[in-house]
């Protein structure tokens, strides 16, 4: 069983589930070296200073610019508006084009019943947030920074109790304190195109859909089918690998995207070990692993009008080794023979993804109303332990008049375990066989005071770990109910 604070991510605790994490692969250096080089000499070409560059924006949490450097969302703004300006210091870095934003997640998650044990655990990620434009620093217009690090602390409900793919939370992790992010993003042609170098996370910019934020649970970010298919879940919250961005925008409605990162954030890192035993501090920046390559298209339509919406279509490509989920290298039974698993080149997924608002409240600027959203996710059977992956939501926003800013969801989550993997199980005479996980969540967020929610949260999983047995060996994980509630400020 894995400890509390390591991350669930689909790492179940079972001998029999072959994750492509664990395969060590010799890195295609070459290859990543020189997909990340002759990006970065686009980036560097297109880094020259431009008349048409565009102005930074601020990334998350600092979702606006504000006043003087202190985002509009602030919970210290509306609570403690002197303590805001952090005795002056926020003001006169914003005036330099410098931002300083922090976001404070914590949250009590207990499974009342199912999973392989029943208590509470208490999780928390404090998010530290530079931002600068450079153009107001030194003169180079269009060049942004951007920088972040994790302060993470707790157990993991997930871990401890659920032993379910999809983890609880999206915040649970290793305890640690870490650099993420730290990149520069040159923007040019009245912000058409922009390139993005240096320390990248993949989920903050792909595969995403925006309706999905309402939840809690990591699927509805970055889901379990990419999560548990890519090396240690891929550049992802907590561990960000180097890589290189573009972004196209030939209009208003297109964005193009593609991305190559190093595939692995982590490295050589011992079976026993969290993940994050293995690179604590985030100041790892690999680059003799296997590219991971990353492409999306995302058309927007009718953004003026009562329906808005946003279709997207992707994939991505990673071109290291996987091991086959049921053949062994002579081609024979993985289960009968012992022998090392048999060897693919590379693994890939393709997803397509709708956020369509179905209903928006009667002349409101803001977009609020009702949306939903699905997405559709596939990789090949033979190399992957998940192979299908689709989850769907609505979610209400402002609907109380009082309440413009609370938002209720309801989302579903289905992974599907492959073929092959489910095959491995019987050729092994098990009697319980992984099939599919479900899973459920309903969650209300309720804005305190602006900068500052209060997040109620229900989850049911059926099948956790996609059925796989409990300590006796013969009888499935009982399905398990999650309750719990997680406070959110900004500041």
């Amino acid at each position: 069983m894995m400890k509390g604070w390591q991350i669930a991510r689909s790492d179940l605790a079972t001998s029999r589930v072959h994750s492509n994490r664990g395969t060590r692969r010799r890195g295609l250096r070459a290859s990543l070296s020189k997909a990340i080089g002759a990006l970065a000499m686009l980036a560097a070409l297109f880094a020259l200073p431009s008349a048409a560059s565009a102005e930074c924006v601020f990334t998350e949490p600092a979702t606006a610019h504000g006043v003087d450097g202190i985002p509009e969302d602030s919970a210290l703004s509306s609570l403690w508006p002197k303590m805001a300006t952090l005795g002056g210091i926020r003001p006169l870095l914003g005036r330099g084009g410098i931002m300083v934003s922090a976001t404070y997640i914590g949250e009590v998650l207990g499974n009342p019943s199912g999973g392989v044990k029943q208590s509470t655990h208490y999780d928390g990620l404090l998010d530290v947030h530079l931002d600068a434009n450079m153009e107001k620093m030194i003169g180079w217009k269009g060049l942004c920074f951007h920088a972040n690090m994790f302060q993470i602390h707790g157990t993991s409900i997930t871990g401890e109790n659920l032993l379910s793919i999809v983890s609880a939370s999206n915040i649970e992790a290793f305890p640690s304190t870490r650099l993420d992010e730290f990149w520069f993003e040159q923007s040019l042609f009245g912000e058409k195109l922009s390139v993005r170098f240096g320390k990248l996370a993949a989920d903050t910019e792909f595969m995403f859909a925006d309706s999905a934020g309402a939840f809690i649970a990591s699927t509805f970010g970055w889901t379990t089918l990419s999560s548990d298919n890519l090396p240690f879940g891929g550049p992802i919250y907590p561990f960000a690998s180097p890589g290189v961005l573009v972004s196209v925008r030939p209009n208003d409605r297109l964005k193009l995207m593609t991305a190559v990162y190093d595939d692995d954030p982590i490295g050589p890192c011992a079976e026993d070990l969290d993940p994050g035993q293995c690179n604590k501090d985030g100041l790892e920046f690999r680059l003799d692993d296997p590219p991971l390559l990353l492409a999306e298209a995302d058309y927007s339509y009718n953004q003026g009008g009562a329906r808005p919406g946003i279709i997207k279509f992707g994939g991505w490509y990673d071109f290291g080794k996987f091991d086959d989920q049921r053949l062994d290298v002579n081609h024979g039974l993985q289960a009968i023979t012992g022998l090392d698993p048999l060897e693919h080149d590379g693994t890939y997924g393709i997803y397509g993804i709708i956020d369509q608002m179905v209903y928006r409240l009667p002349g409101d600027g803001d977009a609020k109303g009702v949306s939903v959203f699905a997405r559709v996710i596939g990789s090949p059977s033979d190399r992957n332990q998940i192979d299908a992956y689709f989850d769907t939501g609505v979610v209400f926003t402002g609907i109380i008049r009082r309440r413009p800013n609370d938002v209720f969801g309801v989302g579903l989550a289905y992974t599907g375990i492959s073929d092959d993997a489910s095959a491995f199980d019987r050729d092994s005479g098990l009697s319980v066989i992984r099939n599919h996980e479900v899973f459920l969540e309903i969650s209300y967020t309720a804005e305190i005071v602006p900068g500052w929610t209060l997040q109620p949260d229900f989850q049911y999983i059926w099948n956790p770990g996609g059925n796989v047995p409990d300590d006796t060996g013969t009888r499935p994980i009982k399905d398990a109910t999650v309750l719990g509630v997680r406070t959110t400020i900004s500041f």
